[in-house]
């Protein structure tokens, strides 16, 4: 992923006034009416949303997604706008926590009135992510102190959510799922140290066997936690790829040709009481335009959706 990491001030003075609506009563504006639709992760068309925002939106409307988990949005109204115009609702954002102020992250979260407010990945300290490519090194070679500062980094995270009304989750890759020398994963460190009340699960199922876990094991051992699953499917997963990058990345390929357990994975994620359902299929798109592959996963998540 690119990161694209910028601010404007009014968002954050406009927050406030958003907060104040949501704590008085009033519903939250996107993701109500459209659960039962599969909604995408805005990272699978980027390139488009830059280019032609409102036409982007509107073809992912048309394609019949309900809504879109938002990712590095930059001008708030105007992306509420558009979804409005779209007929799509919102009820995700995936935030680089660590690399700005939480509260500040949090308050644009609050703005365009989102249920969850998730991490893309967490870092152990406050980063500098200008150079991606170094930061996915350092991400593929966190310890497992690491995993303990971040579990303590994701219960602040949360608690500081949560006086906001909004609920904080945590998105797995494959790194978290590599073993150190007493056995135990990084991600069995963040199960164990942060509140369940207070870090939520959005389970990117690819990514989870990509490393070399069974996410429908997972899900089921974690049922109480687990709000969102994330569709991404990958060629092979043996030997296990714990590491993120253009290695694991060329592994990826459309919904439902590849050997992710997806379907017992949705499964699950439906019997634990997860909310809502989301496309996050990295590029490359092997011979189709993102919207193409948009399309084809949707079908595919859609027809689960039925089943």
């Amino acid at each position: 992923m690119k990161m694209y990491l910028s601010r404007r001030s009014l968002l954050i003075r406009s927050a406030a006034v958003f907060a104040g609506a949501h704590a008085a009563g009033l519903t939250r504006l996107w993701g109500g009416g459209a659960k039962s639709k599969p909604g995408v992760q805005m990272y699978m068309v980027t390139p488009e949303y830059r280019k032609d925002p409102s036409g982007t939106l509107a073809q992912l409307a048309a394609i019949g997604y309900g809504y879109v988990e938002a990712f590095s949005i930059t001008n708030i109204s105007a992306f509420r706008k558009m979804l409005g115009n779209a007929g799509l609702g919102s009820p995700s954002e995936h935030f680089f926590f660590g690399s700005e102020d939480t509260e500040k992250l949090l308050d644009d979260a609050s703005a365009l009135g989102v249920n969850y407010a998730v991490s893309t990945f967490l870092p152990p300290e406050r980063w500098k992510m200008s150079d991606f490519a170094a930061t996915l090194e350092r991400l593929n070679h966190l310890t497992a102190d690491d995993f303990r500062r971040i579990a303590a980094f994701a219960n602040q995270i949360g608690e500081s959510a949560k006086k906001r009304g909004l609920e904080y989750a945590y998105h797995n890759h494959s790194f978290e799922f590599r073993r150190f020398e007493r056995g135990e994963t990084g991600y069995e460190i963040l199960l164990k140290e942060t509140d369940p009340q207070l870090v939520k699960l959005e389970v990117d199922a690819g990514w989870m066997a990509a490393g070399g876990t069974d996410p429908v094991a997972l899900i089921t051992a974690n049922a109480e936690r687990v709000r969102l699953l994330h569709f991404k499917d990958f060629s092979a997963v043996t030997p296990p790829l714990n590491e993120i990058g253009g290695a694991a990345g060329a592994h990826i390929v459309d919904l439902g040709r590849g050997v992710v357990p997806l379907k017992a994975a949705y499964e699950a994620a439906r019997r634990a009481g997860a909310e809502y359902f989301i496309v996050d299929h990295d590029p490359p798109f092997h011979g189709q335009t993102a919207l193409e592959a948009a399309k084809t996963d949707y079908d595919y998540v859609a027809g689960l959706m039925v089943s």
